[in-house]
Protein backbone atom coordinates (compact mmCIF):
# COMPACT_ATOMS: atom_id res chain seq x y z
CA UNK A 1 0.00 0.00 0.00
CA UNK A 2 1.70 3.20 -1.22
CA UNK A 3 2.37 5.58 1.93
CA UNK A 4 0.87 9.43 2.52
CA UNK A 5 2.12 11.91 4.49
CA UNK A 6 -0.84 14.44 4.53
CA UNK A 7 0.14 18.02 6.06
CA UNK A 8 -1.86 20.27 7.79
CA UNK A 9 -3.72 17.14 9.34
CA UNK A 10 -4.73 19.32 12.78
CA UNK A 11 -6.54 21.89 10.33
CA UNK A 12 -10.31 21.77 9.68
CA UNK A 13 -10.30 19.82 6.84
CA UNK A 14 -7.83 17.68 7.92
CA UNK A 15 -9.60 16.78 10.80
CA UNK A 16 -12.68 15.69 8.97
CA UNK A 17 -10.07 13.83 6.42
CA UNK A 18 -8.61 11.91 8.90
CA UNK A 19 -12.61 10.65 10.21
CA UNK A 20 -13.14 9.65 6.73
CA UNK A 21 -9.83 7.84 6.59
CA UNK A 22 -9.76 6.43 10.17
CA UNK A 23 -9.29 2.77 8.41
CA UNK A 24 -6.33 3.46 6.09
CA UNK A 25 -2.96 2.78 7.92
CA UNK A 26 -0.88 4.04 5.44
CA UNK A 27 -1.71 7.67 5.53
CA UNK A 28 0.94 9.91 8.29
CA UNK A 29 -0.02 12.92 10.15
CA UNK A 30 2.89 14.16 11.32
CA UNK A 31 2.52 17.59 13.57
CA UNK A 32 3.67 20.73 12.28
CA UNK A 33 6.60 20.61 14.76
CA UNK A 34 7.21 17.02 13.36
CA UNK A 35 7.17 17.97 9.88
CA UNK A 36 7.72 21.89 10.05
CA UNK A 37 7.42 23.16 6.34
CA UNK A 38 9.90 26.02 6.91
CA UNK A 39 12.43 23.23 8.24
CA UNK A 40 13.85 21.48 5.30
CA UNK A 41 16.01 18.62 7.20
CA UNK A 42 12.97 18.22 9.33
CA UNK A 43 10.94 17.31 6.46
CA UNK A 44 13.57 15.25 4.99
CA UNK A 45 14.16 12.98 8.04
CA UNK A 46 10.56 11.88 8.34
CA UNK A 47 9.98 11.84 4.45
CA UNK A 48 13.24 9.43 4.80
CA UNK A 49 11.69 7.66 7.63
CA UNK A 50 8.17 6.85 6.25
CA UNK A 51 9.03 6.82 2.29
CA UNK A 52 5.86 8.40 1.39
CA UNK A 53 4.76 8.20 -2.69
CA UNK A 54 2.77 11.20 -1.97
CA UNK A 55 2.19 14.38 -0.04
CA UNK A 56 -0.90 16.23 0.48
CA UNK A 57 -0.11 19.70 1.26
CA UNK A 58 -2.82 21.16 3.23
CA UNK A 59 -0.99 22.89 5.60
CA UNK A 60 -1.03 26.78 5.08
CA UNK A 61 -2.07 30.12 6.64
CA UNK A 62 -5.44 30.99 5.80
CA UNK A 63 -7.76 33.14 8.33
CA UNK A 64 -7.73 35.72 9.45
CA UNK A 65 -7.51 37.43 6.16
CA UNK A 66 -6.15 40.30 7.17
CA UNK A 67 -2.69 38.15 8.68
CA UNK A 68 -1.74 38.14 4.94
CA UNK A 69 -1.81 42.01 4.67
CA UNK A 70 0.05 42.59 8.69
CA UNK A 71 2.34 40.15 8.32
CA UNK A 72 3.62 39.67 5.08
CA UNK A 73 6.84 37.96 6.27
CA UNK A 74 4.86 34.82 8.02
CA UNK A 75 2.28 34.62 5.14
CA UNK A 76 5.35 34.09 2.61
CA UNK A 77 7.49 31.78 5.01
CA UNK A 78 4.80 29.68 5.05
CA UNK A 79 2.74 29.71 2.31
CA UNK A 80 5.59 30.07 -0.40
CA UNK A 81 8.52 29.26 0.99
CA UNK A 82 7.18 26.03 2.76
CA UNK A 83 5.59 24.85 -0.37
CA UNK A 84 8.73 25.52 -1.99
CA UNK A 85 10.85 23.38 0.33
CA UNK A 86 7.84 20.68 -0.09
CA UNK A 87 8.33 20.89 -3.96
CA UNK A 88 12.61 20.72 -3.69
CA UNK A 89 11.87 17.40 -1.37
CA UNK A 90 9.08 15.54 -3.82
CA UNK A 91 11.57 16.03 -6.32
CA UNK A 92 14.45 14.40 -4.72
CA UNK A 93 12.75 11.58 -3.34
CA UNK A 94 10.15 11.51 -6.37
CA UNK A 95 7.03 12.12 -4.30
CA UNK A 96 3.62 12.63 -6.15
CA UNK A 97 2.82 16.28 -4.21
CA UNK A 98 -1.36 17.30 -4.35
CA UNK A 99 -0.90 21.02 -3.32
CA UNK A 100 -4.34 22.61 -2.00
CA UNK A 101 -4.83 26.47 -3.41
CA UNK A 102 -7.91 28.41 -3.50
CA UNK A 103 -10.91 29.75 -6.21
CA UNK A 104 -9.43 33.04 -4.93
CA UNK A 105 -6.39 33.23 -7.49
CA UNK A 106 -8.73 33.92 -10.19
CA UNK A 107 -9.54 37.59 -10.82
CA UNK A 108 -13.32 37.63 -9.16
CA UNK A 109 -15.49 39.35 -11.25
CA UNK A 110 -16.60 37.77 -14.36
CA UNK A 111 -17.03 33.95 -12.92
CA UNK A 112 -17.27 30.77 -14.42
CA UNK A 113 -13.25 30.43 -14.51
CA UNK A 114 -11.95 27.58 -16.48
CA UNK A 115 -8.03 26.51 -15.11
CA UNK A 116 -6.55 27.88 -17.99
CA UNK A 117 -8.09 31.41 -17.91
CA UNK A 118 -5.48 33.77 -16.95
CA UNK A 119 -5.18 34.20 -12.80
CA UNK A 120 -5.46 37.54 -11.01
CA UNK A 121 -5.15 37.01 -7.24
CA UNK A 122 -8.10 38.85 -5.17
CA UNK A 123 -5.62 39.78 -2.19
CA UNK A 124 -2.63 38.19 -0.24
CA UNK A 125 -3.94 35.51 1.37
CA UNK A 126 -4.36 34.48 -2.67
CA UNK A 127 -0.93 35.47 -3.59
CA UNK A 128 0.45 33.94 -1.19
CA UNK A 129 -1.58 30.59 -2.30
CA UNK A 130 -0.54 31.32 -5.88
CA UNK A 131 3.25 31.37 -5.11
CA UNK A 132 2.82 28.32 -4.39
CA UNK A 133 0.73 26.74 -6.86
CA UNK A 134 4.29 28.26 -9.26
CA UNK A 135 6.54 26.28 -7.36
CA UNK A 136 4.17 22.77 -7.72
CA UNK A 137 4.02 24.07 -11.00
CA UNK A 138 7.46 23.29 -11.96
CA UNK A 139 7.06 19.63 -10.25
CA UNK A 140 6.21 17.55 -12.89
CA UNK A 141 3.94 14.66 -10.94
CA UNK A 142 1.79 17.63 -9.14
CA UNK A 143 -1.51 18.19 -8.85
CA UNK A 144 -2.44 21.31 -7.85
CA UNK A 145 -6.84 22.02 -6.54
CA UNK A 146 -8.40 25.09 -6.46
CA UNK A 147 -10.79 24.54 -4.13
CA UNK A 148 -13.79 26.44 -2.63
CA UNK A 149 -15.45 24.78 0.70
CA UNK A 150 -16.00 25.64 3.73
CA UNK A 151 -17.14 24.78 7.53
CA UNK A 152 -20.81 22.49 7.79
CA UNK A 153 -22.58 23.41 9.09
CA UNK A 154 -22.40 27.37 7.51
CA UNK A 155 -21.11 29.30 10.40
CA UNK A 156 -23.35 32.01 10.10
CA UNK A 157 -26.86 33.08 10.80
CA UNK A 158 -26.91 35.52 7.43
CA UNK A 159 -25.45 35.16 4.18
CA UNK A 160 -25.13 37.12 1.44
CA UNK A 161 -27.13 37.50 -1.36
CA UNK A 162 -25.24 39.10 -4.17
CA UNK A 163 -21.49 37.05 -3.63
CA UNK A 164 -22.33 33.92 -6.10
CA UNK A 165 -19.42 30.80 -4.94
CA UNK A 166 -18.61 27.33 -5.40
CA UNK A 167 -18.77 26.66 -2.04
CA UNK A 168 -18.92 22.65 -1.01
CA UNK A 169 -18.48 21.13 2.34
CA UNK A 170 -15.10 19.89 3.67
CA UNK A 171 -17.08 16.71 4.04
CA UNK A 172 -17.97 16.34 0.05
CA UNK A 173 -14.18 17.00 -0.49
CA UNK A 174 -13.12 14.46 1.79
CA UNK A 175 -15.26 11.63 0.12
CA UNK A 176 -14.51 12.29 -3.06
CA UNK A 177 -11.07 12.76 -2.55
CA UNK A 178 -9.50 9.49 -3.81
CA UNK A 179 -10.34 9.79 -7.01
CA UNK A 180 -8.81 12.77 -7.83
CA UNK A 181 -4.95 11.61 -6.26
CA UNK A 182 -3.59 10.12 -9.32
CA UNK A 183 -4.56 13.07 -11.70
CA UNK A 184 -1.85 15.68 -12.59
CA UNK A 185 -2.38 19.50 -13.57
CA UNK A 186 -5.12 21.33 -12.24
CA UNK A 187 -8.16 21.14 -11.06
CA UNK A 188 -11.48 23.20 -9.82
CA UNK A 189 -13.05 21.61 -6.65
CA UNK A 190 -16.11 23.09 -5.79
CA UNK A 191 -19.94 22.89 -5.27
CA UNK A 192 -22.70 24.22 -8.07
CA UNK A 193 -21.95 27.95 -9.06
CA UNK A 194 -24.39 30.13 -6.26
CA UNK A 195 -25.09 32.69 -3.82
CA UNK A 196 -23.92 31.84 -0.10
CA UNK A 197 -27.12 32.32 0.77
CA UNK A 198 -28.98 29.69 -1.64
CA UNK A 199 -26.09 27.78 -0.78
CA UNK A 200 -26.30 28.10 2.76
CA UNK A 201 -30.20 28.05 2.98
CA UNK A 202 -30.07 24.50 1.42
CA UNK A 203 -28.75 23.70 5.30
CA UNK A 204 -30.52 26.22 7.21
CA UNK A 205 -33.91 27.40 6.09
CA UNK A 206 -33.76 29.95 9.04
CA UNK A 207 -31.18 31.60 7.35
CA UNK A 208 -31.18 35.54 6.80
CA UNK A 209 -30.68 37.36 3.66
CA UNK A 210 -27.68 39.86 3.63
CA UNK A 211 -26.03 42.77 1.09
CA UNK A 212 -22.58 42.54 0.50
CA UNK A 213 -21.66 46.03 -0.04
CA UNK A 214 -18.52 47.03 -2.42
CA UNK A 215 -16.03 48.79 -0.66
CA UNK A 216 -12.11 48.84 -0.89
CA UNK A 217 -11.55 45.23 1.10
CA UNK A 218 -15.46 43.63 0.37
CA UNK A 219 -14.62 39.90 -0.83
CA UNK A 220 -15.03 39.27 -4.44
CA UNK A 221 -18.43 39.84 -5.75
CA UNK A 222 -18.48 36.79 -8.02
CA UNK A 223 -15.30 34.05 -7.63
CA UNK A 224 -17.41 31.04 -8.91
CA UNK A 225 -15.29 28.59 -11.21
CA UNK A 226 -15.90 25.65 -14.02
CA UNK A 227 -15.63 22.71 -12.78
CA UNK A 228 -16.66 20.64 -15.80
CA UNK A 229 -13.64 18.48 -14.85
CA UNK A 230 -14.02 17.85 -11.58
CA UNK A 231 -17.22 16.26 -12.16
CA UNK A 232 -15.46 14.22 -15.02
CA UNK A 233 -13.98 12.31 -12.49
CA UNK A 234 -16.83 11.73 -9.80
Amino acid sequence: MKKIIFTGGSGKFGKIFKKFNLNKKNIYYPSSITFDITNPKKMEKFIKKIKPKFIIHAAAISRPMDLHEKNIQKSVSINIIGTSNIVNLCQKYRIKLIYFSTNYVYPSKKGNYKEHHPLLPFNNYAWSKLGGECAAQMLKNSLILRICMTEKPFLYNSAYTNLKTNFMFHEDLARVFFKLINKKGIINVGGPAQSVYDFAKKNNKKIKKKILKKTKNSLPFNSTMNTERFKKFL
